[in-house]
């Protein structure tokens, strides 16, 4: 049996709710909350000072394993992971081979048994030649089914440039349908009005007007009606314009919404004015855009018609992302720095840490049904990140845990660190130092009926 672990007089941020109390860990689980006196056996945190948020739950990553491990793989990215204070994350299917059957899908989930730090989850994917396959499995065991990421393998991937699979999809699977939302026809009109006048040397500053807001608008409108006429659970993947955001409701709660959305971290901290310094490093697709469409995501976020914050983590090699505008392959490394950007945004005034805990830690956990995490409950797994506000430190190679080596936040100084990170209990990340000898554990699910 471990030792339990006292941490006391920490301010927990949980629930809608900033209190300092006392928080018991013994084993997996947390035991208790509320005045706790220190015993002997007991190894005590003193947690005065700083706060303590359940772990977060990223809902959107790409770890690369199998197939693409020259750019990340899942020791790598969940150690990075761990140390920004992500306990558990939710990986798409675009490795290689792209998961579509379930034998590769337990592949993924035996790979991330012996090497993940944090616990994991992995998407089914899903295009026009594996539709029929999925409607028949018994799929009520999976967090969702997704087409995300798969249009890296060819045209006609997308699901929001399907109606005809959207509808049968919509009408059949009752489970989270999670969608990359572009209008590939507009983006590649687009595409053609630059290219004549540039070349195949199209300068990235015009990546949001070639992935433009038409483009997410229509596909995301589409979508969502789609969704409404069969009553299916639609979840938009990372939102990335203002416009959209007038489509979603926040008249009732995340339990009982079936079209959702997320924002991710990149489509909040950076706006088009950064291509000039940042170039290919912040290509992402959908692309980020305009200043008011940050704003915009913002106060979305900020009135529940976003419910999730996610990072979208897609880490590429230096030369494939230096490459020109055609060529450079879309997405970045965030996994490490998300919950330092959200808390960034704190120290701003922007949002409140109650906020924050919601959108990435409960909302994930309520969305994709979770069992047992994304809270501070006595019972629960005690997946826990406490947080230093006050303990500045800047982004540089020699503390970049990625893979792949780089972040598009190089330079950035942060006023908040991650100080520890527990997962199912076990003290995986301190005070810079791992420990490394106890791994993650699959994200299980409710049942539907729950």
């Amino acid at each position: 049996m471990s030792t339990p672990t006292l941490i006391q007089q920490v301010t927990l941020v949980n629930e809608g709710q900033s209190q300092v109390t006392d928080v018991l860990i013994v084993g997996e689980r947390i035991h208790q909350i509320g005045s706790i006196p220190a015993q002997d056996g007991f190894r005590v945190i003193d947690g005065r000072g700083k706060f303590l948020l359940p772990g977060v739950i990223d809902g959107q990553v790409h770890f690369r394993e199998p197939g693409l491990t020259h750019k990340a793989d899942l020791h790598s990215e969940s150690k990075a992971a761990v140390a920004g204070g992500v306990t558990s994350f939710i990986d798409m299917p675009n490795t290689r081979p792209n998961t579509l059957n379930l034998e590769l899908l337990a592949e993924k989930y035996q790979i991330a048994s012996q090497k993940s730090l944090a616990n994991y989850g992995f998407l089914l994917g899903i295009n026009g030649k594996n539709l029929d396959e999925v409607m028949q499995w018994d799929t009520s065991g999976l967090l969702a089914i997704t087409d995300d990421g798969l249009y890296f393998s060819g045209k006609g991937n997308i699901l929001a440039d399907r109606p005809d699979m959207l509808e049968r999809i919509f009408s059949r699977y009752k489970g989270v349908i999670a969608i990359h939302s572009e209008k590939e026809e507009i983006v590649e009109k687009n595409e053609e009005i630059y290219r004549e006048q540039y070349g195949e040397d199209v300068p990235v500053k015009f990546h949001p007007l070639i992935r433009s807001e038409q483009a997410c608008y229509e596909a995301t409108e589409r979508a969502i009606g789609l969704a409404e006429k069969h009553g299916a659970r639609l979840h938009i993947l990372h939102l990335s314009t203002a416009k959209e955001t007038a489509l979603f409701r926040n008249d009732i709660p995340l339990s009982e919404k079936k079209i959702t959305t997320e924002v991710s971290v990149h489509h909040l901290w950076f706006t088009d004015l950064d291509y000039e310094k940042k170039g290919t490093l912040i290509k992402w697709n959908p692309a980020i855009k305009t200043q008011k469409d940050a704003d915009g995501l913002l106060e979305a976020l900020l009135d529940d018609r976003i419910d999730l914050i996610t990072t979208d983590h897609a880490p590429h090699t230096l030369e494939e992302k230096l490459k020109p505008y055609f060529q450079s392959m879309s997405g970045a490394p965030l996994v490490q720095h998300s919950l330092v950007c959200l808390l960034e945004f704190f120290h701003q005034g922007k949002i409140s840490l109650e906020k924050i805990t919601e959108k990435m830690c409960h909302n994930p956990a309520i969305l994709y049904r979770i069992k047992e995490r994304g809270f501070v409950r006595e019972g629960y797994f005690a997946d826990l990140v406490l947080v230093d506000l006050n303990q500045p430190w800047t982004v540089g190679k020699e503390n970049i845990l990625y893979k792949c080596g780089w972040s598009p936040l190089e330079g950035t100084t942060f006023h908040s660190q991650v100080t520890h990170t527990w997962v199912n209990g076990n003290l995986v990340f301190e005070e810079g130092t791992f420990h490394e000898n106890a791994k993650g554990k699959a994200l299980e699910v409710w049942d539907l009926k729950n």
